[in-house]
């Protein structure tokens, strides 16, 4: 693929978070700087009458990336550098955001002309160079691409927001997941019942500054990111009843649980060739080479985590931390501390993969180097159309899919990831501009449209064994939470996972045929 053949690009230098949004250690957990304190609160705690006016609590820019799903092949490699530049100019202006505030409550426009609109500069800079870039090779850059430099600022939940929903979540609810069969960000059940989540809502300081064991580095989770699974109806969906013309194989790929301890904060897929395009640590299960200047020559030379070698397609998902006061191995290094991903880096007991087929169709092979995202890592601003995530517990799989809450488990239950990627493929492409537009979530009957083709669709299951978050008078202990990129919060709907195809032809076929003939196979 033309994708992979250009320069490396060095990643734009982004700030470390000041001393005032560190952690510090204590005996029983961890202590944040309150970030949402009173406008003339002393150092002792202790508030006095004058309230500060609503501060944000994070920026909401316009996912350029994801509305550029038409770039020629010969400008994607360096219009997928630009993108990373985007992601890396906000990473650098949330931080100035989280290590600015005593400056945002003496000055209600410190935030409009000292972030934001420098902000928005900078991003037609970068907007300016894609277009050049488009046109450049024969395309015709969108007009509409010079609408999407501006960014606004989020104000923190639970404040008066002038309109503004937090790019659409209801974090004090506990929204289900979409069926695996439905388009991600169906909100498949609605709102099934807040529990625990909608009165933690009521009493968490505003912003989600949690008093002495609040979240990453004070930038989530929050209180009412969480929800008690028992207190949440049942919302999972039935799934579509397979068909006589349908594919009901099942096939199981084993790639261990990255016991090797094979991390990077790049992402290939979504910006190749840069050092920490990601923004955040992921595990890496299957193909052993996988970074930001990995090609598909090399993921084909790859040794491979998976018991049948002839698997080496690459499995990653952002890293589960703990919020326990433990400082992992990358505290210190951008992606990880230094971009507000802290906490102590929880391993999977079982990462279960599998193939499987479709209600109304055989499947087609996949073609080799096919790159899937599942999921949205930016729906904190983007919103819940691309929103794929399922988080449940051992023994609740079948009854409670969480998709906007993290849930707390009860006695004898660990938390549980699933992911089911999208089963439909158009054809022709192993990749699209903005990753996307190549592969299509069937319907609620699982039929593939626009003339797509059903493939063997991955589900994955990842099951953790890490003790259950508590939650007293708003206050959560011990949280957990996905990695990301510092601006989202680190919210529950924003998990996602990535797959790239490296299958031989042979096992490829064998899969195939396996699903095809309703058979169980490995």
């Amino acid at each position: 693929m033309g994708r992979n053949i250009r320069k490396r690009r060095s990643p734009m230098a982004v700030r470390a978070v000041a001393a005032s949004a560190a952690l510090a250690i204590g005996g029983g957990g961890l202590v944040w700087a309150n970030f949402y304190a009173s406008a003339h609160e002393s150092n002792s705690g202790r508030n006095t009458t004058k309230a500060a006016p609503a501060q944000v609590a994070t920026i909401q820019c316009p996912d350029v990336g994801q509305k550029l799903s038409n770039v020629p092949n010969q400008a994607r490699g360096q219009v997928d550098g630009e993108l990373a530049t985007l992601d890396q100019q906000i990473t650098a202006a949330y931080q100035r955001l989280a290590t600015t505030r005593d400056a945002q409550t003496r000055d209600a426009s410190f935030v409009q002309n000292s972030i934001l609109t420098p902000l928005k500069q900078n991003r037609q800079v970068i907007i300016d160079r894609i277009k050049l870039e488009i046109n450049r090779v024969g395309g015709r850059a969108p007009g509409w691409l010079d609408g999407l430099s501006t960014c606004t600022g989020q104000p923190a939940a639970g404040q008066n927001t002038g309109g503004q929903n937090n790019g659409g979540q209801n974090n004090g609810g506990a929204t289900a997941a979409p069926s695996a069969s439905a388009p991600a960000g169906g909100n498949a059940g609605g709102n099934a019942g807040a529990g625990a989540g909608a009165s933690a809502s009521a009493s968490a300081p505003a912003g989600g500054a949690q008093a002495g064991n609040g979240g990453q580095a004070g930038n989530g989770p929050v209180a009412a990111d969480f929800v008690d699974i028992t207190k949440v109806q049942p919302n999972v969906a039935r799934k579509a009843r397979i068909g006589s013309g349908g594919s009901a194989g099942v096939f199981t790929s084993s790639c261990g649980v990255n016991a090797n301890k094979k991390f990077n904060t790049d992402n290939v897929i979504v910006a190749p060739g840069v050092t920490n395009g990601a923004h955040h640590l992921h595990d890496y299960v299957g193909n052993q080479s996988n970074d930001a200047f990995a090609t598909n020559d090399t993921f084909a030379a790859a040794q491979t985590s998976c018991t049948n070698q002839g698997d080496k397609s690459s499995y990653y998902w952002p890293v589960v931390r703990i919020q326990n006061g433990t400082q992992d191995f990358d505290q210190n290094n951008l992606g990880g501390g230094k971009e507000l991903n802290v906490g102590a880096i929880q391993q999977v007991r079982q990462a279960q993969i599998k193939f499987v087929g479709s209600p109304t169709s055989k499947v087609v092979a996949m073609p080799k180097f096919l790159r899937i995202i599942t999921g949205d890592a930016k729906t904190t601003t983007n919103g819940l159309a691309n929103a794929n995530a399922h988080w449940s517990c051992t023994g609740f799989e079948n009854k409670v899919q969480l998709t906007q809450q993290y849930p707390i488990c009860p006695r004898g239950s660990t938390v549980v990831r699933t992911f089911a990627f999208q089963s439909c493929w158009d054809g022709v492409n192993a990749d699209s501009a903005n990753h996307r537009t190549h592969v299509a979530f069937a319907d609620a009957q699982g039929n593939c449209a626009n003339g797509f083709k059903a493939i063997p669709q991955l589900t994955m299951r990842l099951v953790y064994g890490f003790r259950a978050p508590t939650l007293t008078n708003g206050q959560i202990k011990n949280a957990y939470a996905v990695d990301g990129f510092p601006e989202q919060l680190h919210k529950a709907a924003t998990d996602h996972d990535d797959f790239i195809n490296v299958f031989d032809e042979n096992l490829m076929n064998k899969m195939v045929n396996c699903i095809n003939n309703g058979q169980r196979c490995k």
